[in-house]
């Protein structure tokens, strides 16, 4: 058998999965992700985020990173309502490619990863934008909240 030539693809593990890899669904952004979203993919993307985000978008993803008191330009927060109705594939193509002054991350957080990153980000949009509707009952009565 002949050794394999660096940088080829095995047949049949070309990235032909527009989802996974692209964040499109019949050429539009996703709007789910590609795989099961569990507490292991929250907290691996929880860790991801940590070391390649929260030094620009900070830990609640507000845009206050230690980059800001820097004097850098501060990123826009995960909160603000542009950034919270983007499909989740354009968010991953955005970590993927890189947009304005954020660099693409993809030869430092791999596919699975960045896909995590996201599902994170979600999570941290929902721990400050969540709807009535989703907390439960007992715990809306008790802070005494209502519609």
């Amino acid at each position: 058998m002949r050794p394999r030539v660096e940088g080829t693809i095995p047949h049949g593990q070309a990235k032909t999965d527009d989802h996974l890899h692209q964040g499109k669904v019949e050429g539009e952004w996703a709007a789910s992700f590609p795989m099961d979203v569990t507490d292991a993919v929250l907290a691996r993307g929880q860790n991801r985020y940590n070391i390649y985000c929260a030094p620009c978008h900070d830990e609640s993803g507000s845009g206050d990173g230690i980059i800001v008191r820097r004097g850098m330009i501060p990123p826009p927060s995960f909160h603000d309502e542009r950034i919270r109705t983007q499909p989740a594939g354009e968010l991953y193509a955005s970590v993927t490619t890189g947009i304005r002054n954020m660099p693409s991350y993809a030869s430092q957080v791999n596919t699975e990863d960045r896909w995590a990153v996201i599902a994170y980000i979600r999570a941290l949009q929902l721990s400050q934008n969540a709807p009535l509707e989703v907390i439960p009952t007992d715990v809306a009565a008790a802070k005494g909240w209502s519609n």
